[in-house]
């Protein structure tokens, strides 16, 4: 499964292979030590055709070491819900499953930047203690492979852990979130689609992806393998400045998933992770962008508006569970009907 290609991991890569300005070269060493960088060969060739709005998504840029009051290393309190190694558990009937902390591509914005980049996988020993977690606690419904990227991992073994997750009975649908789709296109090949298949269970991959010009034919390609497949595909984006803030870039956004076969289903709110405020469309523009879509966007083209209460009380959607509090402030509640304060963007 290893890139023929290879992989650009430095400033020097970024800059030899033109993504970057040699006079950047300083700036961008001081962000990669303390960031993890990687652009798969592929996805470079599609940042240098496709320019700023995927150029800001994957090179490394300077302001990523300005951190802003509001911006904590946690963003969504993935600690605080963590009962053993490689387990989230947030929410009584799912669980996010942790098996990797690398990536093939590293976004600018992720809200894990400070723990992704660890080249290694989780123990057997850890994996046999979370896939026990899972096993004990029945109320366990759905089980999400993230991390990191759960498909930088050989089929053999992503398919011996969706084995092993359908031998646990109270399980009934696995959902995996991955960026190799896009990044890597070529990783999705037919060993990896029959791997995605060793299961009884309902299995969904949900693709993230930001901005139109990610959709080459090679994604949609690697996508209709899995589609083709009986595997249900689904999206999840995040609205980025300069990327995708405009009905426009969101329309075509969402219109081209839905032709893919890619049911749009979250657009997310950045999330408060450090370094990231270039990022960062105010709450109140994001309203408004949904607004517009409306009715000019098919409901099958239409995600869910996403955002993550900072700390970690939950997800809830951007538009039915805020209250403006003045200057850019909201009052969000969470699931529970609790109030939270949401700073204004920088």
């Amino acid at each position: 499964m290893e890139n023929p290609l290879g992989t650009l991991r430095t400033p020097k890569d970024l800059i030899a292979a033109g993504l970057a300005a040699p006079a950047a070269l300083a700036a961008l060493e001081a962000v990669a030590a303390r960031y993890a960088v990687a652009v798969p060969s592929p996805l470079a060739r599609t940042i240098l055709t496709a320019g700023a709005p995927l150029v800001r998504q994957f090179v490394p840029d300077a302001r990523e070491l300005d951190v802003h009051p509001a911006e904590r290393a946690d963003p969504i309190g993935d600690a605080r819900h963590s009962p053993v190694k490689g387990i989230v558990h947030r929410y009584p009937d799912r669980v996010l499953l942790m098996p990797t902390l690398t990536c093939a591509v590293y976004c600018r914005f992720c809200f894990r930047r400070e723990t992704v980049g660890s080249s290694e996988a989780m123990s057997p020993a850890d994996l046999d203690a979370a896939l026990g977690y899972i096993r004990n606690t029945p109320a366990i419904w759905e089980v999400i492979l993230t991390g990191g990227d759960p498909l930088v991992l050989s089929p053999r073994r992503i398919g011996a852990l969706i084995a092993a997750l359908d031998t646990i009975d109270h399980v009934k649908v696995i959902r995996i979130h991955s960026r190799v789709p896009v990044a890597d296109p070529a990783r999705i090949d037919d060993t990896l689609v029959a791997a995605l298949k060793t299961t009884r269970k309902a299995l969904y991959v949900a693709v993230h992806c930001n901005h139109a010009t990610e959709l080459t034919p090679e994604v949609i390609a690697g996508c209709a393998r899995m589609a083709d497949a009986g595997i249900p595909l689904l999206s999840q984006s995040v609205l980025l400045a300069s990327v995708n803030d405009t009905a426009d870039a969101l329309e075509n956004l969402f219109r081209a998933l839905a032709a893919a076969r890619i049911k749009p289903y979250y657009l997310h709110q950045l999330d408060y992770a450090p370094g990231t405020s270039h990022f960062r469309v105010p709450l109140e523009q994001g309203l408004a962008l949904v607004r517009a879509l409306r009715g000019r966007v098919s409901g099958l083209a239409l995600p869910t508006y996403m955002l993550d209460i900072p700390g970690g009380a939950g997800k809830v959607p951007a538009g039915e569970y805020l209250s403006p509090e003045g200057d850019g402030t909201f009052i969000v509640r969470d699931p529970q009907g609790n109030p939270h304060a949401y700073p204004p963007a920088p």
